[in-house]
């Protein structure tokens, strides 16, 4: 229920005045509570705007030509040896997100990719004024994304507390990681020499993640639904301009200079993974890719290309 309060620049004589210019101070006093309340509803409009679930949204054109395009790359047995997993979502039009996977739910150890949950974390509570964003804090979070930095991300993991960041990614609103989808994005340990905090329900995995769950994060992200638009675009921010030029940024660059990246990646011993949103010419698009082999790193250079040209240059995937 809404209550309705006296608007602070509305005295209370104005209740009793017989003055000449009562109502001439009654209109502009009303013109700003209305004015007040279109702010609040426009401030709120992100939160109930409608966008259609991924898993809802899957293209058999795009899905065809994922697969020949993977199959092209040779690396079709990785897939059935579910060694590589794949997530490929035209977000040109948010509104239509057409969505194409291999190994979609396939939980896979994720290395520092899961540090995008952590940076979830820390705005969900910089959202409900639980943190401040000051500057040390806008530069350690940044420092975790941009650079990969562990002692930032364990600084920042312990801000927001395990528990509080495991609850925030099981919760209704994000379910970024859910049993009736194989788990998701999860941080149980921090990135030290320390004891694992607890290891994810499912697979027993300390940083893990999905191709889909990590798509979803980045399309809730663009879509304004993790936090607020204000705040969501010091997140995307954080994600821009990477300073690690390896698998997706080192294949896109050397062939699209141009491309916009927002990004996170994460590499240990033979896994692989690498994340993305992705704009160039006039397409926008986001790219996952989880790999568990020596040679991983050199897969994620060859997919970026070549999944950005089904969708930028193929006609074939595109409505």
């Amino acid at each position: 229920m809404i209550h309705f309060t006296r608007h602070p620049e509305v005295p209370i004589t104005l209740l009793h005045s017989d003055s000449a210019g009562t109502n001439q101070l009654m209109q502009s006093c009303l013109r700003k509570i209305a004015l007040f309340l279109l702010s609040l509803l426009a401030g709120t409009a992100w939160a109930n705007d409608h966008y259609p679930d991924l898993r809802e949204s899957s293209d058999p054109l795009l899905q065809g030509s994922l697969e020949a395009t993977v199959e092209n790359l040779g690396l079709m047995t990785a897939v059935r040896n579910n060694t590589l997993s794949v997530a490929l979502v035209d977000i040109t039009d948010t509104r239509q997100p057409r969505v194409a996977s291999l190994n979609g739910d396939r939980m896979m150890y994720a290395a520092s990719l899961p540090k995008i949950a952590i940076l979830l974390g820390a705005f969900v509570k910089i959202e409900k004024g639980e943190m401040a964003l000051d500057q040390a804090t806008r530069d350690r979070l940044t420092s975790m994304i941009r650079v990969s930095s562990n002692s930032a991300a364990t600084e920042m993991l312990r801000r927001v507390g395990s528990q509080d960041l495991a609850s925030i990614l099981q919760s209704p609103k994000f379910k970024l990681y859910d049993p009736l989808h194989n788990g998701g994005l999860w941080v149980g340990k921090e990135y030290a020499k320390t004891r694992v905090w607890k290891r994810d329900p499912l697979h027993n995995i300390s940083h893990g993640a999905t191709a889909l769950q990590t798509a979803r994060f980045f399309y809730l992200l663009e879509t304004n639904r993790l936090v607020n638009p204000e705040l969501s675009r010091t997140m995307k921010d954080m994600l821009s301009r990477p300073a690690i030029h390896h698998k997706f940024v080192k294949g896109l660059m050397a062939e699209h200079p141009d491309s916009k990246i927002y990004r996170k990646s994460g590499s240990w011993r033979q896994w692989h993974a690498d994340s993305a949103i992705v704009e160039r010419d006039g397409r926008k698009y986001i790219i996952v890719a989880l790999a568990e082999n020596a040679e991983g790193g050199k897969w994620l250079t060859q997919i970026a290309p070549a999944l950005d040209k089904l969708i930028v240059t193929d006609k074939v995937a595109k409505r």
